[in-house]
């Protein structure tokens, strides 16, 4: 059960970074309104599949959709919706 609500949250996850862009490791939780634990995990599962990017800035740990995964989510986007965000 908890594996399927791992990766049921990385999904979220990668659709939130899509839309949102750099996020916050500790307010990605709030976002999703998810606990810390399958967060964390979650982002450690897109991490693995080379899906995310790190970055710390003032010793807070920011994470983004790598290039390939950010073209991606905008063609799924185009896809669904017939237009790409942000244009």
């Amino acid at each position: 059960m908890m594996k399927e609500k791992v990766i049921e949250t990385a999904g979220k996850a990668w659709r939130f970074l899509g839309q949102n862009g750099q996020t916050n490791v500790a307010q990605l939780a709030k976002a999703l309104k998810e606990k810390d634990e399958v967060v964390l995990q979650a982002v450690g599962w897109l991490a693995r599949e080379d899906k995310i990017d790190y970055t710390v800035k003032n010793r807070r740990t920011f994470v983004s959709l790598v290039e390939g995964e950010l073209r991606a989510f905008n063609t799924a986007v185009y896809n669904m919706h017939g237009k790409v965000k942000g244009s």
